[in-house]
């Protein structure tokens, strides 16, 4: 059986089981985990075992470039009543949003919600929830993975040279004692991953076309000849 750390545990305590498990993380990386690892712990009563450590590792990679970050989140369902989201995220200039939405089901309104204030038009592709150890406290970790809708902002159908036209996936995970905030934090770490690909692909096109412009500039007109072809 693995060593199972409370509340009280400091982050020296998780840092080594982390490199007791083969998780070498950087500072920053490790700050990131303990940050999560105090939040559930204080909600997750006997602890967190080695599995429950595992999933945080996880949860927090996919929030290394994060863009946009669920800061809230409050859900109100049940059989007679219409499943109802109300989310709140702190964008990449650092002002938070909020906003309502009903759905299918609670996790449906919520990534509706998340929908509506990032501005991005998915579709959801595969959803798995799984617990990663026995108990009604156990952590869950959910897994997706998203398309940009083809007339959506963030449509990714991008040229390839030998391959035509390809459309790309990201995916993304989320671990958390509530199934609800784990799945929105997997739908957020996935839309962030699409967004960082977005701007890297319009980055380089406007690399691209900086670089054929220069080159035009700086192309100099040699009088009285013709451009000559080279074998």
């Amino acid at each position: 059986a693995g060593i199972v750390l409370g509340k009280h545990s400091g982050r020296n305590a998780v840092g080594t089981r982390l490199r007791e498990l083969g998780y070498d993380l950087d500072a920053d990386k490790l700050n990131s985990v303990f940050t999560r690892f105090k939040q559930v712990a204080e909600r997750k009563k006997g602890g967190l075992e080695d599995e429950d450590l595992e999933a945080l590792v996880t949860d927090q990679a996919g929030l290394s470039n994060s863009l946009w970050e669920v800061t809230g989140l409050q859900v109100s369902t049940g059989m007679s009543g219409i499943p109802t989201a109300t989310v709140k995220m702190r964008g990449p200039d650092s002002v938070e949003r909020y906003v309502a939405a009903t759905g299918t089901g609670p996790v449906d309104a919520v990534y509706k919600a998340i929908d509506q204030i990032i501005g991005v038009s998915v579709t959801l592709e595969t959803y798995a929830l799984n617990s990663v150890n026995e108990g009604i406290e156990a952590v869950a970790t959910a897994r997706v993975k998203i398309s940009p809708k083809p007339d959506g902002p963030n449509a990714s159908v991008y040229t390839h040279a030998t391959l035509g036209l390809k459309d790309r996936h990201f995916s993304g995970a989320g671990s958390d004692t509530d199934v609800v905030v784990s799945s929105a934090r997997a739908y957020v770490s996935a839309i962030n991953k699409l967004l960082s690909w977005s701007i890297r692909r319009k980055n380089n096109g406007a690399q691209v076309e900086s670089s054929e412009e220069k080159d035009a500039t700086d192309a100099v007109a040699v009088v009285g000849e013709s451009p000559k072809a080279i074998a």
